[in-house]
């Protein structure tokens, strides 16, 4: 079985989609230029160089568990105001050290999120903000059912005996439940649709064997039978009623921690 790490260089590439969406969840953090901020699962770095150039005066932590990843972002968010940490956003090594916590394309990827909010609530600094977007709630459910249907395929199957999926897509309602027991006030959740829709297979294809289909290509056993599962999963997109389409839905996520 391959490495479930990610090809930084292709998803820094492909990822407009995520990149689009971060930014408008950036805009909605508001900043004096001179605060401490965690950047949550900062990816290749493409939103952890816009937050630096918000904190003039401040400081960016960009914290993700995948190496490969790091190593992009050290070229993209290489500002002086930017450090770059590895480390597991449900255990984070930090205690009271940020005035907000922003994260994006990230806690899908969690499977305990009540862990996941009391590492954070621990994190943040009295007043301190959480503000996060994810997939939630029915995010990619088509595509996922596509998966599993192939996964079932005689020429698949053997590859996923033991499968389990690697997210978890919350509920608003929840979500909004697991930040209150962490101790979280002023919270507000919500799903909004955000479909995404490349030109044509090539797009399509580039984009889903870096980003959705990751975690099962991971499991088969050479290049040639990866690029068959990539390429039935993109001839049944292509008959869809809006083709190569990608059925997203994004969690928003704001919540304080309490001043005192």
């Amino acid at each position: 079985m391959r490495s479930m790490d990610w090809d930084a260089r292709s998803y820094h590439t492909v990822s407009d989609p995520q990149f689009g969406w971060g930014l408008r969840v950036l805009e909605r953090l508001e900043l004096a230029g001179g605060e401490e901020v965690l950047d949550a699962g900062c990816g290749s770095g493409r939103l952890t160089a816009r937050l630096a150039e918000r904190l003039p005066r401040g400081r960016v932590v960009g914290l993700d568990l995948s190496q490969d990843m790091l190593r992009t972002a050290r070229a993209a968010a290489s500002a002086g105001n930017v450090v770059l940490v590895r480390g597991d956003v449900a255990r984070l090594p930090f205690v009271a050290a940020f005035d907000a916590i922003f994260s994006t394309a990230t806690f899908h990827w969690v499977l305990d999120h009540d862990a996941l909010f009391g590492s954070i609530f621990a994190a943040l600094r009295p007043g301190g903000r959480l503000l996060a977007q994810c997939g939630g709630g029915p995010n990619i459910a088509r595509a996922r059912a596509r998966a599993a249907k192939l996964m079932a395929a005689p020429e698949f199957v053997a590859w996923f005996v033991d499968w389990r999926s690697p997210w978890h897509y919350a509920t608003p309602e929840e979500t909004a439940e697991r930040l209150r027991a962490a101790g979280f006030e002023q919270v507000e959740t919500g799903l909004e649709e955000a479909p995404a829709t490349f030109p044509d297979g090539v797009a399509y294809e580039a984009f889903t064997s870096t980003v959705i289909l990751r975690p099962y290509l991971a499991r088969l056993p050479d290049d040639a039978t990866r690029r068959a599962f990539t390429r039935r999963f993109a001839e049944l997109a292509a008959a869809d009623d809006r083709p190569f389409t990608l059925d997203y839905w994004r969690l928003n996520i704001s919540a304080h921690r309490p001043r005192a």
